[in-house]
C-alpha cells in the first residue's frame, strides 16, 4: 500500500479521477452516449465515501470508545472535518449561483442549501436544471447524520450483518420502488435506495482493519477487478435488451453490480495495483485531479450543462467566438467536451488552491 506519512492512500486519488472522469464524459456527450458511465462513476464515489467514512469512524472509535465522554469525543471530531472539507465550497457556489440567479437557485435555496436536492427530486419526480448532480452530495449528506451512531453504537462483531441488512434492503427498496411504478429516479436519488453501495464500502473498511489477511487475499490480485468488469459490461448488454431505458436491471441491478466493481477496483487500489495501472493512479496529473475532484464534480454542471447552458452562458458564448474564428471546429463533439472539461479543471483548480486548502488545513487544528 503506497500512502503518505498521515495513511493518505495515493491510488484513491487515482481513482477519485476515474469517478470523476466518468461523470464528466456522461454529462459532456450527453448528446450521445448511451451507456451510463456517469452512473458507473456516483456508485465509484459512494463505494469509496464508504469505505473512508466506515476507515474513519472505527479508528476514532477505538480511540474514543473507553474514555469518559468518549461519543461527544468523537462525534465532535467527525463533524468538525467533515464542515471544513464539505460545506465551505457548497455553500460558496449556492451564494455565487443565488447572487447570479441562476435557475433554479433562488426558487429552491432551501432545498439546496438543506442537502434535500434528492428528496425533491424523489417526492416531485423532477430534476432541478443544472442543480440536478447535487442530489448525490445530498444522499452522502444524510449517509453522514446516522453512519456514525451506526459505527459506534454497534459491535465490531455486529456490524457486518447490520451491513448486510443495509445492503439487501436497499436493493428490494428499489424492487419496490420499480414494481410500485415509481419514476425511476425515485429509485436512482432517494439516500435508502443507495446504501448497498455504502455498505460495501464499510464491508472493505472492516476487512482492512480487523481482517487483514482475508482483505489481501480478496484484493491483492487484479483478476477480480477485470471479472467484475466482466460483469459491469455484461449488465449493460443486457440493459439494452429492453425496449425500457429505465428497466428492472437500470433502476434495480445496475447500482448493486457496479457496486461489487467499485468493491474490488477500490480495494484492489488499497493494496496497490502494479505496472501501467500503478503509473496511471500515481502519475501526478491523475492525483492531482483525484485531489481537487469534489471541486471538478461541483462546478461541471454549471460550467455547461446540455439541457440548460443557454445562447447567453458564458461557456456557450466563448464557443460561438471560437467557432467564428475555428469554423472548422464547429460540430466536434470532442472537442466541446475538451474544452468543458478544461474550463472546469481551471474552476476547480483555483477554487482548491484560494479557497479548499487554505480551508482544509483548518480540520486537525480545530478537530
Amino acid at each position: 500500500m503506497h500512502a503518505t506519512a498521515k495513511g493518505h492512500i495515493i491510488q484513491l486519488d487515482g481513482i477519485r479521477f476515474i469517478a470523476v472522469a466518468l461523470v464528466l464524459i456522461d454529462h459532456f456527450y450527453t448528446g450521445v452516449n448511451v451507456i451510463p458511465y456517469g452512473k458507473l462513476g456516483v456508485t465509484i464515489f459512494f463505494v469509496l465515501s464508504g469505505f473512508l467514512i466506515s476507515r474513519i469512524l472505527l479508528k476514532s472509535k477505538e480511540n474514543y470508545v473507553s474514555e469518559p465522554a468518549g461519543f461527544k469525543k468523537y462525534i465532535r471530531k467527525f463533524l468538525i472535518r467533515r464542515t471544513i472539507r464539505i460545506f465551505p465550497i457548497y455553500y460558496l457556489l449556492l451564494a455565487i449561483l443565488f447572487v447570479l440567479n441562476v435557475p433554479p437557485v433562488r426558487e429552491k435555496f432551501a432545498w439546496l442549501a438543506l442537502y434535500g436536492t434528492n428528496i425533491y427530486i424523489a417526492v416531485y419526480q423532477t430534476w432541478l436544471g443544472s442543480s440536478d448532480h447535487l442530489w448525490s452530495l445530498a444522499v452522502e449528506e444524510q449517509v453522514y447524520l446516522f453512519f456514525p451512531f451506526l459505527i459506534f453504537f454497534v459491535s465490531r462483531k455486529n456490524l457486518i450483518p447490520c451491513l448486510a441488512v443495509m445492503g439487501v434492503l436497499s436493493v428490494l427498496l428499489r424492487f419496490y420502488f420499480y414494481f410500485s411504478g415509481k419514476d425511476w429516479s425515485v429509485s436512482y436519488v432517494t439516500m435508502p435506495a443507495c446504501l448497498d453501495s455504502f455498505a460495501l464500502g464499510g464491508l472493505m473498511a472492516w476487512l482492512q482493519l480487523y481482517k487483514k489477511e482475508v482483505f489481501l487475499k480478496l484484493f491483492d490480485k487484479s483478476w477480480p477487478v477485470l471479472v467484475a468488469l466482466l460483469g459491469w459490461v455484461a449488465m449493460q448488454y443486457w440493459n439494452k435488451s429492453y425496449d425500457n431505458i429505465h428497466n428492472v436491471v437500470d433502476v434495480v441491478i445496475d447500482r448493486l453490480v457496479s457496486s461489487v466493481f467499485s468493491f474490488f477496483l477500490i480495494g484492489r487500489a488499497v493494496t496497490g495495483y502494479n505496472g501501467a495501472t500503478k503509473y496511471f493512479l500515481e502519475n501526478p496529473v491523475s492525483v492531482y485531479l483525484g485531489k481537487i475532484s469534489y471541486g471538478i464534480y461541483l462546478y461541471h454542471n454549471f460550467i455547461y450543462n446540455h439541457y440548460h447552458s443557454g445562447p447567453n452562458h458564458p461557456t456557450v458564448r466563448l464557443l460561438h467566438k471560437i467557432y467564428r474564428n475555428f469554423p472548422v471546429l464547429e460540430g466536434s463533439l470532442t472537442f466541446e467536451a475538451c474544452l468543458f472539461s478544461l474550463l472546469t479543471i481551471l474552476v476547480a483548480s483555483l477554487s482548491w488552491h484560494f479557497f479548499e486548502k487554505p480551508i482544509n488545513s483548518l480540520k486537525d487544528r480545530y478537530a
